[in-house]
């Protein structure tokens, strides 16, 4: 349950900010998470809720993106993205691959009062 220490690594990072910048309320958190995270968004949630249980952002609305998993093959160059955890090229099958997309894990932005 990575999702424990990831809430409480982002709910520190909004509550600095919000410190930061003055407000009073935080009244609205968007994140992304890559697919390859493998979050669990409703534990991630309540973990995130609990961290922030009295604080400035316990009224918080928590908005999650999850970004599909999207790859480079490096034999032929096609960019495709990842279905039913097939890692394979859908162009020529090859294995050799880069990630581009899929391993994000940000907070996009803090709305507050």
């Amino acid at each position: 349950m990575h999702e424990i220490r990831i809430a409480e690594d982002l709910s520190a990072i909004v509550l600095e900010t919000a410190r930061n910048e003055s407000l009073t309320k935080v009244t609205k958190v968007n994140i992304i998470f890559g697919q390859m995270i493998q979050i669990v968004p409703d534990i991630f949630e309540f973990a995130f809720r609990e961290t922030v249980r009295n604080s400035v952002a316990r009224e918080a609305e928590v908005d999650i993106e999850i970004v599909p998993v999207k790859m480079k093959c490096m034999n032929c160059g096609s960019d495709f993205q990842v279905k039913e955890n097939n890692f394979a090229c859908n162009v020529c099958s090859s294995t050799d691959l880069d990630i581009i997309q899929g391993k994000e894990l940000f907070i996009k932005s803090i709305e507050g009062e």
